[in-house]
C-alpha cells in the first residue's frame, strides 16, 4: 500500500484504509473521535465486515493521506471492541430537501432532525 504524506487527524477522511502492524487492511475509517475545543484526538471508529470497531489513539502509529497504520496484530484487529459511549449525532439536512409539505415546513420552522453517525 502506498505510504502517502503524513497528515493530522483533523484531515483524516472517512473511507481511508486502516491496516494492522503487518500491513493487512482490516477496515476503513468511519469517524474520527475528537474533542475539537481541547484539540484532543481520542481515536477512530472503523468500519469492518461485522460492524463498527474502535481503535484507540495509542494504537495508531501513523496517519497519512492514503492509510492509517496501527500497532495491532491481525488477531488484535479481529477482536477490536465496538465504539463505547453516547452516540454521535449530526443534523439530517437532507430531510428538508425537496418540495414535499414536510420539507417545506421543516425549512420554514427549522426544527432539526438528527441522525446517528455511528450507524
Amino acid at each position: 500500500m502506498e505510504d502517502g504524506d503524513p497528515i493530522s487527524y483533523e484531515a483524516l477522511t472517512p473511507g481511508t484504509p486502516v491496516v494492522s502492524a503487518t500491513g493487512v487492511q482490516f477496515g476503513t475509517v468511519h469517524h474520527v473521535l475528537q474533542v475539537p475545543e481541547l484539540d484532543l484526538f481520542d481515536g477512530i471508529s472503523v468500519t469492518v465486515h461485522h460492524g463498527l470497531r474502535f481503535v484507540d489513539r495509542d494504537q495508531i502509529t501513523e496517519i497519512t493521506t492514503t492509510v492509517v497504520r496501527t500497532s495491532l496484530t491481525d488477531e488484535d484487529a479481529a477482536n477490536l471492541p465496538p465504539p463505547d459511549g453516547p452516540p454521535v449525532l449530526a443534523p439530517d439536512l437532507a430531510r428538508f430537501e425537496g418540495s414535499s409539505l414536510s420539507a417545506r415546513l421543516g425549512r420554514l420552522f427549522g426544527r432539526p432532525h438528527w441522525r446517528n453517525v455511528d450507524q
